[in-house]
């Protein structure tokens, strides 16, 4: 393949998820470093790989041993993915985001997941891409835009449950470990769900429909995920700046 095209296929693979971040990061009224948003994103790209091998490697490990659960194509096996997929691109976020200092308020956690679930996307669509190219050039980019505007959207969305319930254990500390595993299984399911819409009908355009009504649900609840964290974090700091008055005049 010529050089000229290899470049186009990677910087078509990436745009999708340059404009989606570009527009979740403007949800967040007080914006993330770009050196911490950009070595979070590339976390995703990184870490990426880690997906291929464990959903290859098990679904040979099905083949070798007639074990139909992890077997390709197969329901299991799609839950199984999405599992590993979204625990993926939270261990991105935890490797390079939930230490640093810059994480100082719930919000921020949706906002990295977000990124990292982008940057694993970018990845995937450029393999993508390049799976496609023999099919001419419609064909990719017909693919280019229902990746666009599904799948790439899908890794964010999926990704940001997950941020959801990593900004609740901001509130409850306690409950930390609880609330991730509640966050991952929602995002799971979630990301099962739009593949089997995608894969489990004989009609597509039935299931492409069904698969895009369910990524402007998300996209509702997701936005008013967003909105109820900040809330939350505003009569948080409301409250603890009225108790710290209040002990300055009892003092």
């Amino acid at each position: 393949m010529p050089f000229n095209n290899t470049v186009l296929l990677v910087v078509l693979g990436l745009i999708p998820s340059f404009l989606w971040m570009s527009f979740f990061i403007k949800k967040d009224v007080h914006p993330e470093p770009k050196s911490l948003i950009t070595k979070v994103f590339l976390m995703g790209i990184i870490i990426s790989p880690l997906a291929i091998l464990f959903e290859s490697g098990f679904t040979k490990i099905s083949d070798y041993l007639s074990i139909s659960v992890f077997a390709a194509d197969s329901p299991s096996f799609f839950l199984w993915a999405a599992f590993v997929e979204e625990f993926i691109k939270f261990y991105a976020v935890r490797i390079v985001a939930l230490s640093s200092p810059e994480f100082d308020e719930p919000v921020d956690a949706m906002i990295y997941m977000m990124v990292a679930a982008l940057g694993f996307a970018a990845i995937e669509n450029i393999l993508v891409l390049f799976k496609t190219i023999p099919d001419g050039a419609q064909a990719t980019l017909t693919v280019w835009t229902l990746r666009s505007m599904g799948a790439t959207l899908l890794h964010a969305l999926s990704s940001s449950l997950v941020g959801y319930f990593l900004a609740m254990a901001w509130f409850f500390r306690e409950h930390h470990k609880k609330l991730v595993v509640i966050g991952l299984a929602l995002a799971t399911m979630f990301h099962f769900t739009f593949n089997m819409f995608l894969s489990s009908t004989d009609d597509r355009v039935t299931g492409l429909a069904y698969a895009t009504g369910l990524l402007l649900v998300m996209s509702f609840l997701v936005s008013l995920l967003f909105d109820k964290i900040r809330e939350r974090h505003a009569q948080r700091s409301a409250q603890l700046t009225g108790t710290e008055e209040s002990d300055v005049t009892t003092a």
